[in-house]
């Protein structure tokens, strides 16, 4: 266990932690008084049906959801809905490996599932708010994969579904450039197997990591068009130097590599025995299926393979060529597009 301002009240709050107790997980082990980290906007309403779950992304926390997509006048408008933003197990916020005391924490964190971060979810909702049925679940990339596992597993809980930027079943390239992500850490000395004595001490493999998401997480067309200077950084040093590697620098690597595990793994149909196709029959839930255009990580053809074996679905593409990381909010039009389908599916009378 060790200190990281990064992971703050100042940074990302407001937020409030909430022990659900211990979480058994899906891989063995137990996290003994599991924490998550929520923050919420607007009110639960007297039936309880306005509620709308937001899981996070790979390295997010609810600060950048409440940024970026969160506000009044937008389909996310806490004027109408209640809006519960639960930042996944490992993301620095919740329980993760840098924040667990020993003999459980930092490299001997256990390995957690996308399963596991929806049931301990679900027991939150549940148990904390009430709830008996979401009006919509939405999430980017992870929070794609967790949109998907909710849908699967709790059928008849969520009335709408938007997966965006993001898969029910990872793939087999997905899979392997993450693991290029991982080994970016891992390989630096400094690292120490995951013994660091702060996460300042593998800039080196965090930098690389940097460098590797600089790679997928953009499109060619963002660097062709010339988007880094137009976002403030006139030569493409300054942009991995100061905001690609500026934004890494201060996370905790182990958690960053607990997140990274259970992305590579994520696959509702575990909960039919392999069976996509029977896994995705089971959503009930009005469903758009909103892939990035110029997504390197889940390109639209795999999602729209996917969005043909769930029912009530539509499939509703967003165009940017700022690719997978256009979930950062630095596109304009592509906040728009979100915003125009999220509020058409609000507005439809829903599944379930």
């Amino acid at each position: 266990m060790i200190e990281n301002p990064y992971y703050s009240q100042e940074g990302h709050g407001p937020y409030e932690l909430h022990d659900i107790g211990d979480l058994d997980l899906e891989e063995g082990g137990t996290i003994r008084g599991c924490r998550l980290a929520v923050a919420t906007h607007g009110k639960l309403n007297a039936a309880k049906d306005n509620a709308i779950l937001v899981p996070t992304w790979y390295s997010g926390t609810s600060k950048i959801i409440e940024q970026v997509y969160i506000g009044n006048g937008r389909a996310l408008d806490p004027d109408k809905y209640f809006i519960v933003v639960v930042n996944q197990i490992g993301n620095g916020l919740s329980t993760s490996p840098h924040n667990t005391p020993a003999p459980d924490g930092m490299a001997n964190f256990p390995k957690v599932r996308i399963g596991d971060d929806v049931r301990a979810q679900h027991q939150l909702l549940t148990d904390r708010f009430g709830l008996t049925n979401l009006a919509l679940v939405v999430g980017g990339s992870m929070g794609a994969q967790q949109t998907y596992e909710w849908a699967v597993r709790y059928p008849e809980m969520v009335k709408r579904a938007a997966p965006i930027a993001g898969t029910a079943k990872n793939t087999d390239h997905d899979f392997l450039f993450t693991e290029t992500l991982v080994e970016a850490i891992t390989s630096d000395p400094a690292f120490a197997d995951g013994h660091y004595e702060q996460c300042s001490d593998v800039v080196t493999g965090l930098k690389r990591h940097a460098k590797l998401w600089a790679v997928m997480g953009w499109s060619t067309e963002f660097y062709k068009q010339g988007r880094p200077a137009a976002l403030g950084f006139p030569t493409l040093g300054e942009f991995i130097d100061n905001f690609m590697a500026g934004y890494f620098a201060p996370m905790d690597p182990n958690d960053l590599l607990a997140m990274a595990w259970k992305w590579q793994r994520g696959d509702v149909s575990r909960m039919t025995g392999g069976n996509l196709a029977q896994a995705l029959g089971r959503i009930k839930a009005k469903t758009f299926v909103m892939p990035v255009s110029h997504d390197m990580f889940f390109p639209p053809a795999d999602c729209q393979a996917e969005q043909q074996l769930v029912l009530d679905s539509e499939f509703r593409p967003l165009t940017s060529i700022d690719g997978h990381l256009a979930l950062f909010g630095m596109d304009p039009a592509f906040l728009a597009q979100v915003d125009k389908h999220l509020a058409e599916l609000l507005a439809s009378p829903g599944g379930s």
